[in-house]
């Protein structure tokens, strides 16, 4: 469905699919539960889903000359970080803006994990004090002008390079990945959970999913704590994806499924059922997750297999989207482990 976009190769090829056995077991066996590790995807930065989304954005820079990539998210963005890297790699400047989108208080919020490697990779970092919002940010797009200002090209990145006209193609394109993976496998996957914030994640894979019918079966966890702003973006970003790439069917309200019960008590900050799926995983699988996405995103799947969400005999495939960085900014909290 992507042979006549453009690509630029920044992640390893097709990303492993492991089985969570322990985890599985500990559930009950009911249910048969993978992980598809995009936190592997690439050796930038440690990679993870912005990484793929940004194989599609780069060529783009690239032809309009820019020499400059501006994007933003939080103090602990694991997009910013990425675009770091990125902007590394291909030669180019990196501008971010971090806003103060999460109320945790550690005293090295600010200073360990994923901005501590977008300074080391030579990012200019603006540091603003405004709160959480999926939507197109003012201090963004200050920043664009700023480096206009200055003499340099900027490229426009939003958030989670989520309502970028490209940003959903990537996860077209995992699930794509899935589909060759699942005949080598000899099973389909009844179930993709994945984590949902600024949205073009899961709504690349529903697109991507819709070929074969399954685009109900992409299960969203929302992380935002703003489920309504994030599902209609969810939307909106799928059906511009779909027109993109042509698919051929409409893309329904209701093909956005998104489960609204594990992004408390705000964005950023973790529940003690969040922290409580983070330390099952690792302790029996030795898989690490984060505070802000993929430690929700685990909570959610759990409990969705504890109360019989997913029929007996499901295959389900948890999308590791990456963002381990980021619980390194929560050091008091997992101080003890």
């Amino acid at each position: 469905m992507l042979e006549k976009f453009e690509r630029y190769p920044l992640t390893f090829g097709p990303t492993p699919i492991e089985r969570l056995g322990r985890l599985s077991a500990h559930l009950g066996g009911g249910v048969e539960i993978f992980a598809k590790r995009d936190d592997c995807n690439s050796g930038l930065a440690f990679g993870g889903n912005k990484v793929r989304k940004m194989e599609y954005i780069v060529p783009d820079a690239i032809r309009a000359g820019a020499d400059t990539l501006v994007t933003i998210g939080g103090v602990q963005s694991n997009h910013t970080r990425q675009v770091a890297a990125i902007a590394a790699k291909i030669g180019m400047k990196c501008r971010l803006v971090q806003e103060s989108w999460v109320p945790f208080p550690d005293a090295v919020y600010d200073r360990v994990g994923n901005i501590l490697m977008s300074r080391v990779m030579g990012a200019e970092i603006e540091l603003v004090d405004e709160g959480f919002d999926i939507g197109i940010r003012e201090s963004w797009e200050r920043a664009l002008e700023d480096v206009k200002a200055k003499g340099g090209k900027p490229y426009a990145i939003p958030a989670g390079a989520s309502v970028h006209p490209l940003g959903g193609l990537g996860y077209v394109g995992f699930a794509e990945e899935v589909r060759a993976q699942e005949k080598e496998l000899g099973f389909r996957f009844d179930y993709i959970v994945v984590c949902t914030v600024t949205g073009s994640t899961h709504a690349g894979m529903l697109v991507g999913f819709a070929r074969d019918g399954r685009q109900r079966h992409v299960i969203g966890i929302d992380a935002s704590f703003t489920p309504e702003q994030t599902r209609a973006q969810v939307l909106a970003i799928a059906r511009k994806t779909a027109d993109l790439i042509e698919l051929g069917k409409s893309i329904a309200e209701d093909d956005v499924v998104l489960k609204e019960d594990y992004a408390h008590p705000c964005y950023g900050v973790p529940s003690d059922d969040t922290n409580e799926a983070i330390r099952l995983v690792a302790r029996l699988e030795g898989m690490m997750t984060d505070p802000v996405y993929e430690g929700k995103s685990m909570q959610g799947l759990i409990d969705l297999v504890r109360k019989g969400f997913f029929p007996s005999g499901s295959k389900v495939l948890y999308a590791h989207l990456g963002g381990v960085p980021a619980i390194n900014g929560y050091s008091y909290l997992y101080r003890n482990g």
